[in-house]
């Protein structure tokens, strides 16, 4: 059912993307077969977890495989001397051994151990084809909403003391060492995501199940999901709506005004305004925050390693959204406060809901919804009162946080007590 029902929302957006004259996500996935991916580490983070279900010698093989298929296919490119200008020139390897181990499932396999196979090639390709499935929506975003509302975000914004602002500045200042550091870790947020997932599934080998609940769960939810907010709250950014543009879109021909970094916007009363048809309406809620808080969450239960790994995530993650502008701070508090709510639901799901588990989702739904609803019509109100409406964010946010490390410590198995020993008796004379 579950597959059913991805292949049949793949369709629909591969049908609504050429629409618009565009291949949808299933073309451009069959195209990284043999062309140039957009994204070589994405594809191996894809195969490495399919490859959580192999044996070790299996492991090597399909990674000899990949890196064999990637150079010839790279030799076959440099003797007809194609262009990969704005992709990677490697990936493709990796693309052919999840789908050759669909094809060992089915010809090779039989019963459980063929389930086994299918479910880790299922999650190696819905990693690969999430990215897919984001740009279609991304595009149907800036084709079907002509206008925008980042004056109401950014009025609102004042009362967080406009960060973006501020931090765009700071990470001008660094040059090019932390532009570089960042955009790095801004970009591949996938593959961390990946390192984590493949600590939670380590033992699906050896003990032929998967986890009930594990990061790429909730990882692949937020991207389905969060395209449909933006729908209703079409939001580019400050880079694009007060800057010049990134990624080869936008532009000061667009912008309201050209304030970004350096100057904060007037308080004035917000209205839509027309952008242009290819910028995506990609920032409320901020989904790499989001995708950066539950890379956080689950690395808690990793060794010291990871946890530190997955607090640098977080914390580079949220630099770099406000530092290059992609990102208002109402965003961030929004993108913290819809992950932790789908994490919730999530972990409700597996193990039973109850009445602790159904506050906890309906509490973050309720404030999520408060965030977005302040933010269109109270955005004035939010900027002359920043000392009220600023707080009220940040302890919104604090309740739902906190809700859920409560909750969740609740539901964690207790700790086996320590057998009693018995007290030493003395023998009778």
């Amino acid at each position: 059912m579950a597959g059913a029902a991805t292949l049949a929302f793949l369709i629909v957006l591969e049908i609504a993307a050429r629409r618009y004259g565009l291949p949808g996500p299933m073309t451009n996935q069959a195209k990284e077969l043999i062309f140039a991916p957009a994204s070589g580490p994405l594809l191996y983070a894809g195969m490495a977890l399919t490859m959580v279900v192999l044996t070790w010698r299996q492991r090597f093989v399909a990674a000899a495989a990949a890196v064999g298929v990637d150079l010839v296919v790279a030799l076959v490119r440099w003797a007809a001397d194609a262009s990969v200008s704005g992709s990677h020139s490697f990936g493709n390897g990796a693309l052919w051994v999840i789908l050759g181990c669909a094809v060992v499932a089915f010809t090779r396999r039989t019963g459980e151990e063929r389930v086994l196979l299918l479910k880790g090639v299922g999650l190696g390709l819905l990693l690969v084809a999430g990215r897919k499935t984001g740009d279609a929506w991304l595009l149907i975003t800036s084709k079907t909403r002509p206008t925008v509302l980042d004056q109401y975000v950014a009025t609102a914004d004042h009362a967080l003391g406009n960060p973006s602002w501020l931090a765009g500045r700071i990470v001008r200042a660094t040059g090019p060492v932390g532009d570089h550091l960042l955009d790095w870790v801004y970009v591949q947020l996938a593959v961390a995501a990946v390192v984590v997932a493949l600590y939670q599934l380590r033992k699906v080998a050896a003990e032929r199940r998967f986890p009930r609940h594990h990061l790429v769960r909730t990882f692949l939810l937020i991207g389905l999901l969060g395209p449909g907010i933006y729908m209703i709250f079409p939001v580019v950014g400050p880079v694009f709506a007060y800057g010049s543009g990134a990624f080869g879109t936008g532009g000061e021909q667009w912008a309201i005004a050209s304030l970004w970094p350096h100057t904060t916007p007037p308080l004035i009363a917000p209205h839509p305004v027309t952008y242009d048809g290819v910028t995506p309406r990609n920032c409320m809620p901020s989904l790499h925050t989001a995708w950066a808080t539950v890379i956080f969450v689950h690395s808690r239960t990793g060794p010291r390693i990871l946890r530190y790994a997955g607090t640098f995530w977080l914390a580079a993650t949220l630099s770099a959204t406000l530092g290059f502008g992609y990102h208002y701070a109402i965003d961030l508090v929004a993108g913290v406060v819809f992950a932790l709510t789908i994490e919730a639901a999530l972990r409700s799901l597996d193990r039973g809901w109850d009445r602790s588990g159904t506050q906890l989702v309906v509490h973050g739904t309720v404030v999520f919804a408060a965030i977005l609803a302040s933010t269109r019509y109270l955005s004035l109100e939010m900027a002359h009162h920043p000392w009220v409406f600023g707080p009220l964010l940040i302890l919104a946010m604090a309740s739902v946080i906190h809700g859920y490390a409560r909750t969740t410590k609740g539901w964690a198995p207790m700790a086996a007590a320590p057998a009693q020993r018995p007290e030493p008796r003395l023998e009778a004379a």
